[in-house]
C-alpha cells in the first residue's frame, strides 16, 4: 500500500521497462539513452522477476543510524513529518526518487510526488515542511530569514513571547547528487553487452516468460493464449492477489524494443503500448510545449487526466497498453483516447491491423474484439485541428489518486470560421461495465451552432440514450446521471470560451458566476504557520516546553523502527489466517476443511476456541487456519466450507432496527431544566431537524498484527501485538489458555497508529493465535491483510439525531435531541455515555434533554475511536444551532469545549536511565513527553534517557492508552519515581553540590542506595450517576475552535479547502511540536469523517468499501492551502503534569468546520436559485451530497429554452 515501509526505489537498466528509460526513436531515428532513471515504485506491486537488470534501493539503502542519515531522512524527521513512523519510509522514498531525478524540485513536483502516499497521523504539513526545503525558493527564503515557517509572536505581549521555530533549517546537512549512490556498473556492463535471451522463471505454481523479441512475443501468444501479458502488474497483480484468479503462466513483453518506441511525425504521437504512463505524461508535456497549442487539444485533454490517475508510484508502473485493453469503466484515458479518435497497431502471426479506439473497440462487439493471440503494439494519439475542442472530465471520492465515479471524454469539430458543429462526440466512464459512447446524441447534434438552446437539447438527447439503471452497485444512479450532463455543460462553456477568444467580435463576454467553471481546482503546497509561548526565563537544558523531535522519528525515517511484523522469525514459526462469516444472521450447521495440503498444519474450529452457534454479521471469525507460510495459510481458508441455516431478521442500518425496535439496555438520559414546560411557551420552534453521521474507519497503517511465542516451560507465552492496552490482551490469552496472567507477557514496542481500534480488537485476534500456538507448539504469527481488517475489525460508530428546538431572538430556549448510535450486535454503553456528556458542547441552554439508544444491528461491531462519540454527538448539536441561526437570519459560531496508572525508573551505575510506563507509543509522542518529563524531574540531558518497550512485564495492570490521557497519568507516574529517586539522592548531592550526576549515581551504588523506584498515579476522581443524571465526569477541559474557508463546485459537488486556522488551549504544552501535530492530524482525520470517508454495504451485508481502492481517506491534496495553529498562551491546568492538557482527540471535531463552510456554500448557491437556506446535509458531505443538494436544472432534469439563466 503507498505509504506502508516497503517503499522502495527501482532503478533501471536502459533496456528494461519499466523500470529505466526506454530506447526512443524520435523522428525514425534510433537513439538509444544509457543513463540510468530513478523511479519510486509500490513494493507490493513488483513481481520479483520484472526487476531481472534492474538495482533497487530501500530506505535503509540510503542511509542508517549506524553510519550516515540522508538528507531526506534527516528533514522528514526533524520537521516532525513522523508520528507513528509507519507511513514514513514511504514518505522518504518517493521524495528520494523525485530528488534524484531533480536536485532542486519544483513545489509542484512535491506534492506530486507525494500524491501517491497516505498518512492517518499527521495532517501531511510537517512532512511537506519537510520536503519544501529542498525547494531552491524554499531555500533561499530560509537563507533571508524569512521563511514562512517561522512563527513570530507579538513581542510586545505581557507573556514576553519571543520568535521561535519547529525546526532549524540552517542545521540541515546539505543535499549532494555528487555523494548518491550510483547505478551498478555491473548491470550496465550486463545491458549494454549481454546478448539479450528470454528470461524463464518457475515458482511453485507460476512460470514468468520475459520473451525480448515481437516474433518471440507473437509465438508464445499463440501457444499460451490464455496467459495475460504483464508490463506493471497493477491490473493482474490485485486480480491475484485480491480475486483469487489465478494464471499458470504470465509473460512479460517489457523488454521488448518494438512496444517501447515512441514516434513523432506531423500528425500525431505514436507511444509504445509497453511505455508507462509516467513516461507517457512526459512525452504528452514535451509535445505540449513544442507544437502550436491548436494542435495539443488531445494532449492536453490527455495530460489532465494523466495529473490524477493512481500516484506516481503507480504511473511509473501502469503501462499505456495495458490501461486501454483492460477497457475497465473506470479508465481515465479511454474515453479521451476514443473521442480524440486514436487508433491502436495491433499484430499477431497473421500480420498488423490498424483498429480505431472506437466504441466497437470499448464495447468488445464485431471486428474490433481483440483475438487471444493478437498483441497491442502502439497507440496512435492524433494532433487535434484549428476549430477542435477536446476535453476531459471526473470525478471521484478524492480529488487525486481515486477511482472515478464517472468520466468523460469530449471532442466537437466546427465547420471552419463557424461555431457549426461539423463532427461530435461524447463518451462516459463508469456508467456501465464499460466506456460508453452517446453516439445517437452527437450524430442529432451535428449541423447545429453552439448555443444554449443546443446545449439544452444536449442534455435532454444524452439522458434519454444514457440509461442508468435505478440500483446501481454503488448506489450512485442520480448522482452519475446529474455528472453526465454536468459535464456535458462544463465542454459548452469551455469550448464557447474558446471560440470567443478565436472570433472575440462574434461573442459576449461569458458571465462572470460562469468564469468560475472553467477553473479546475489545483493542488497547490500548502502554506503554513505554528504559534506557541515560550517561557524566555525557562534554563536551557530544560527540554520541557520545547519542540522535542520525536525520540524514534530517525528510526522511522530510516527503517530501522521494529514494528510487530519486523520481530524476525522464530524457529519453525507458523502463520494463522482467519475464516470469516459470509452471511449476516445465521446459523451455523457444520464446518469443515476440505483440504489436505502439505504446507497446512492446523484447522481450528469451535472445539479449539471457537464456540460459535450462529454469526451475527459478515466478518465474524469462524475458525482459523495455521501453514507454514502466510500465503499457504490464505490459500488454506478458501477451502474451509461452512454450511449455514438463514436466520430472520436481517438489520444492516439505523432506521431498520428502529423498525423492528432492535436496542439495547439502558437507554441513558440526561436532562436540566424543564424541556416540556419550555415548549409550552413557544416563541419560535425548529421542528423534526435530523443529521445522520456516518461511520469511519480507523485505517490505521499497521494492520492488526500480533505473534506469540511459547516459551517451552511453565506454560509462559511471549504475546507481542500491535495494541493500545497489552494488559487486556495479556489477561485474555490467559483466561482461553486457563492458565494465570503470571504466565503470559505481553509486548508492545510501538504500534503504527491506533485511533482507539487497537484497544479491545488486538486481544481477541492474541487469544485466537495463541490458542494455535499453544496446540502447535510453535510460534505462530498472525498479520491481517488490510480487507480483512477493514471486514473484522469495525470502526466508529454512526449516528441519527433527531432534535426540536425551542428559539426567541436568536437565543435557544429549549432543545430535545434524541440520538441513537449503530452499536451492531456488541452494546459499546461508554460510546453513547460520553456522546451524551458532551453533547452539549460549549453551549449553556436553560432547558435542554438528551435521549440516548443503541441499536443492534447485523454489522461487524464498532469499537473506540478517536473522539470516543463526541465527534458525532457534537455534530448534532453544531447542526441544530446553524439552523437556528438560519431560521433566525444571524451568524453561528462554531465552539469546542471538551484512571490510574504506574511507572518504572531504573538508574544505572554508568549515569543512563531506563524508563518503562504504562502508556503505547502510538505515534502521539507519548515515549518522547515521557523522555522530557524524567530529563526535567532528574536534571539531566535527553541523552541519558531510554524510554523501553511497554509490557506486562515491567509494569503490570496497565490502563490503555485512549482518550488522550496517556501523558496525564503516565507522565505524573514517572515524575513520581523520579522524585522518589531524587529523594534517595539528595544526602549525596548535599554532600558532592559541584559533583555531576554520573559521580552521584556511583556513589548511590556504592552506598547500596537503590537506584529503581516505582511511581504510581492513582488517577482522577471522576465518575457519573446515571440514575439520578449528576456527576463528576470530567476533571477538566479543552477549548479550541477553528475557522475554515472553502470553495465548492456546484457542477460537480467537489470542493477545495482554501485556508484553516486553528486556535486550541493545550495548557502550558509539554512539547509544542508534538501538540501542534496531533492537532494538525486530528483536524484532517475530522475533515475526512465529516467530508469524504464513507464505509458502503452491500444489501447482504457485506462491507464493499474494503481498501485504499474504494474508502479514501485524506491526502496530500486535501489539506488546507493556508494553514495556521495557534496554541493559546498564557493558559494553566493545574489538573495534570506541568499545566497542560490532553490533546489527541479534541482537535478531530474542528474539522467540522469545513463541514460547515461547505453548507454554507450550498445555502449561498441554492439562495441565487431561490431555494430555502434550511436543508439537510448529512455527514460525510461526499461530492454525491454536495451536488445534489445543489439543486438546479441538471438535478431536476428539467430543460427549456432559458434554463441556464
Amino acid at each position: 500500500m503507498p505509504g506502508s515501509p516497503g517503499g522502495a526505489l527501482v532503478w533501471g537498466s536502459p533496456w528494461l521497462d519499466p523500470w529505466g528509460p526506454r530506447c526512443f526513436i524520435l523522428h525514425l531515428a534510433a537513439l538509444l539513452l544509457y543513463n540510468a532513471r530513478h523511479y519510486s515504485a509500490n513494493a507490493c506491486l513488483i513481481p520479483i522477476c520484472s526487476l531481472y537488470g534492474a538495482a533497487i534501493t530501500t530506505v535503509e539503502g540510503i542511509g542508517n543510524t549506524k553510519s550516515r542519515i540522508h538528507p531526506v531522512q534527516e528533514r522528514i524527521a526533524k520537521c516532525h513529518g513522523s508520528q507513528c513512523g509507519f507511513c514514513t519510509p514511504g514518505m522518504v522514498m518517493s521524495i528520494y526518487a523525485l530528488l534524484r531525478n531533480h536536485p532542486e524540485p519544483t513545489s509542484e513536483q512535491i506534492t506530486e510526488a507525494l500524491a501517491g502516499n497516505l498518512c492517518r497521523c499527521t495532517g501531511y504539513r510537517p512532512i511537506i515542511d519537510g520536503c519544501k526545503t529542498f525547494c531552491k525558493v524554499s531555500r533561499s527564503k530560509f537563507n533571508n530569514q524569512n521563511c514562512c515557517l517561522d512563527v513570530e509572536e507579538n513581542p510586545s505581549s505581557l507573556d514576553k513571547e519571543k520568535v521561535v521555530k519547529l525546526f532549524t533549517p540552517e542545521e540541515f546537512q546539505p543535499l549532494d547528487p555528487t555523494k548518491e549512490l550510483i547505478f551498478p556498473p555491473e548491470l550496465m556492463v550486463m545491458a549494454n553487452d549481454q546478448q539479450k535471451r528470454t528470461l524463464i522463471f518457475h515458482g511453485e505454481r507460476i512460470t514468468w516468460i520475459s520473451p525480448v523479441s515481437l516474433k518471440e512475443l507473437l509465438e508464445l501468444k499463440t501457444s499460451f493464449p490464455r496467459a495475460p501479458l504483464v508490463v506493471g502488474n497493477t491490473s493482474v497483480g490485485p486480480d491475484m492477489k485480491f480475486k483469487g484468479v489465478f494464471h499458470p503462466i504470465i509473460i512479460s513483453p517489457a523488454r521488448i524494443l518494438d512496444l517501447n518506441l515512441v514516434n513523432y511525425t506531423k500528425n500525431g504521437l505514436t507511444i509504445g503500448a509497453s511505455c508507462s504512463l509516467a513516461l507517457v505524461k512526459d512525452i504528452l508535456e514535451n509535445a505540449v510545449l513544442e507544437l502550436p497549442r491548436e494542435n495539443t487539444k488531445v494532449f492536453c485533454a490527455l495530460l489532465q487526466q494523466l495529473k490524477t490517475l493512481g500516484g506516481q508510484q503507480i504511473r511509473n508502473m501502469a503501462s499505456l497498453g495495458g490501461n486501454i485493453i483492460q477497457r475497465h469503466t473506470t479508465s481515465d484515458l479511454n474515453p479521451v483516447l476514443a473521442a480524440g479518435n486514436c487508433t491502436l497497431s495491433v499484430v499477431s502471426l497473421r500480420g498488423r491491423l490498424q483498429i480505431p479506439l472506437n466504441e466497437q473497440f470499448l464495447t468488445g462487439f464485431g471486428n474490433a474484439i481483440l483475438q487471444p493471440d493478437e498483441i497491442l503494439v502502439s497507440v496512435h494519439i492524433p494532433c487535434s485541428e484549428t476549430g477542435e475542442f477536446v476535453s476531459a472530465f471526473r470525478q471521484a471520492q478524492r480529488r487525486e489518486n481515486a477511482l472515478p465515479i464517472v468520466n468523460a471524454g469530449m471532442r466537437v469539430l466546427f465547420k471552419s470560421g463557424t461555431d457549426t458543429i461539423m463532427d461530435f462526440s461524447i463518451f462516459y466512464g463508469g456508467l456501465a461495465s464499460t466506456t460508453i459512447c452517446v453516439n445517437k446524441s452527437c450524430q442529432s447534434l451535428i449541423g447545429r451552432c453552439w448555443n444554449e438552446q443546443m446545449v439544452g437539447d444536449a442534455c435532454r438527447l444524452v439522458l434519454e440514450e444514457v440509461s442508468i439503471p435505478g440500483f446501481t452497485q454503488d448506489g450512485r444512479a442520480e448522482y452519475k446521471q446529474t455528472l453526465i450532463v454536468s459535464f456535458l455543460f462544463k465542454f459548452y462553456l469551455q469550448v464557447l470560451q474558446g471560440l470567443r477568444q478565436m472570433y472575440p467580435c462574434r461573442y459576449h463576454d461569458m458571465p462572470v458566476r460562469w468564469m468560475s467553471i472553467l477553473q479546475d481546482f489545483q493542488t497547490r503546497i500548502p502554506q503554513s504557520s505554528q504559534k506557541y509561548q515560550v517561557n524566555p526565563e525557562q534554563l536551557p537544558q530544560d527540554p520541557v516546553g520545547r519542540p522535542i523531535m520525536h525520540q524514534a522519528s530517525i528510526k522511522h525515517a530510516t527503517g530501522e523502527a521494529t514494528y510487530c511484523d519486523d520481530i524476525r522469525a522464530v524457529d519453525k514459526e507458523l502463520f494463522l489466517a482467519v475464516v470469516t462469516s459470509s452471511r449476516p444472521h445465521a446459523k451455523i450447521v457444520s464446518s469443515c476443511a476440505l483440504f489436505k495440503m502439505a504446507h497446512s498444519k492446523q484447522y481450528f474450529h469451535q472445539s479449539n476456541f471457537f464456540y460459535l452457534l450462529q454469526v451475527n454479521c459478515v466478518g465474524q471469525i469462524v475458525c482459523a487456519v495455521v501453514a507454514d507460510s502466510d500465503v499457504h495459510a490464505k490459500r488454506a481458508t478458501v477451502k474451509v466450507k461452512i454450511t449455514y441455516e438463514a436466520l430472520e431478521p436481517v438489520i444492516l442500518t439505523i432506521e431498520e432496527a428502529i423498525k423492528h425496535n432492535s436496542f439495547f439496555d439502558p437507554e441513558r438520559k440526561l436532562e436540566q431544566g424543564n424541556v416540556d414546560e419550555a415548549f409550552e411557551t413557544v416563541d419560535h420552534v425548529l421542528e423534526a431537524g435530523e443529521i445522520y453521521i456516518g461511520g469511519q474507519e480507523h485505517f490505521y497503517m499497521e494492520t492488526q498484527s500480533v505473534l506469540v511465542v511459547p516459551k517451552g516451560e511453565d506454560k509462559e507465552m511471549d504475546v507481542y501485538v500491535s495494541s493500545q492496552h497489552p494488559t487486556f490482551a495479556q489477561e485474555l490469552v490467559a483466561s482461553v489458555l486457563n492458565v494465570p496472567s503470571n504466565r503470559v507477557m505481553c509486548h508492545v514496542k510501538r504500534v503504527g497508529g491506533g485511533f482507539g481500534g487497537k484497544v479491545t480488537k488486538p486481544a481477541i485476534l492474541a487469544a485466537i493465535t495463541a490458542v494455535a500456538a499453544n496446540k502447535t507448539g510453535h510460534a505462530v504469527r498472525c498479520i491481517l491483510d488490510r480487507g480483512d481488517d477493514m471486514l473484522i475489525t469495525g470502526g466508529r460508530h454512526p449516528f441519527l439525531g433527531k432534535y426540536r428546538v425551542k428559539y426567541k431572538l436568536g437565543k435557544v430556549r429549549a432543545a430535545d435531541i434524541k440520538s441513537v448510535t449503530e452499536s451492531s450486535f456488541f452494546p459499546y454503553p461508554k460510546i453513547m455515555e460520553t456522546a451524551l456528556l458532551r453533547m452539549d458542547n460549549a453551549y449553556k441552554i436553560p432547558n435542554l434533554r438528551f435521549w440516548g439508544h443503541a441499536c443492534k444491528t447485523n454489522l461487524p461491531s464498532n469499537t473506540a475511536f478517536r473522539g470516543f462519540g463526541f465527534p458525532q454527538s457534537a455534530l448534532v448539536t453544531e447542526s441544530w444551532i446553524t439552523d437556528v441561526a438560519v431560521k433566525s437570519e444571524r451568524q453561528s459560531g462554531s465552539n469546542y469545549i471538551f484512571y490510574w496508572t504506574n511507572s518504572l525508573v531504573h538508574i544505572y551505575t554508568d549515569g543512563s536511565v531506563l524508563v518503562t510506563h504504562g502508556g503505547v507509543e502510538l505515534g502521539q509522542g507519548i515515549h518522547t513527553k515521557i523522555m522530557q518529563v524524567t530529563s526535567h524531574e532528574l536534571r539531566i540531558p535527553t541523552s541519558y534517557i531510554h524510554v523501553c518497550e511497554t509490557s506486562t512485564v515491567t509494569v503490570p495492570n496497565t490502563r490503555p492508552t485512549a482518550a488522550s490521557i496517556g501523558t496525564d497519568i503516565n507522565g505524573m507516574a514517572v515524575k513520581n519515581a523520579c522524585q522518589t529517586l531524587l529523594k534517595r539522592l539528595a544526602p549525596i548531592k548535599e554532600k558532592n553540590p559541584e559533583g555531576t550526576w554520573r559521580e552521584w549515581v556511583r556513589e548511590a551504588f556504592h552506598q547500596s542506595i537503590s537506584l529503581s523506584a516505582t511511581g504510581f498515579f492513582r488517577g482522577y476522581d471522576t465518575n457519573m450517576n446515571w440514575e439520578k443524571g449528576e456527576g463528576h465526569p470530567f476533571e477538566y477541559f479543552v477549548y479550541g475552535t477553528a475557522c475554515s474557508e472553502v470553495e465548492i463546485d456546484c457542477l460537480t459537488g467537489d470542493h477545495k479547502n482554501i485556508r484553516t486556522d486553528i486556535v486550541m488551549d493545550v495548557g502550558c504544552s509539554i512539547n509544542p511540536a508534538v501538540d501542534i501535530g496531533q492537532i494538525e492530524g486530528a483536524f484532517v482525520q475530522g475533515v475526512g469523517l465529516y467530508t469524504m470517508e464513507e464505509l458502503t454495504y452491500s444489501p447482504k451485508g457485506v462491507l464493499c468499501t474494503r481498501g485504499p481502492d474504494q474508502y479514501k481517506i485524506p491526502a496530500v491534496c486535501d489539506i488546507p492551502e493556508h494553514f495556521s495553529v495557534s496554541l493559546l498562551s498564557s493558559s494553566q491546568n493545574p489538573r495534570a503534569i506541568y499545566s497542560s492538557k490532553a490533546i489527541g482527540e479534541p482537535a478531530l471535531f474542528l474539522g467540522c468546520s469545513v463541514f460547515f463552510a461547505i453548507k454554507d456554500a450550498i445555502a449561498a448557491a441554492r439562495k441565487e436559485r431561490g431555494l430555502p437556506g434550511n436543508f439537510t446535509l448529512n455527514s460525510p458531505s461526499t461530492p454525491e451530497w454536495i451536488r445534489m443538494t445543489c439543486v438546479d436544472q441538471f438535478t431536476k432534469m428539467k430543460w427549456g429554452g432559458d434554463c441556464f439563466k
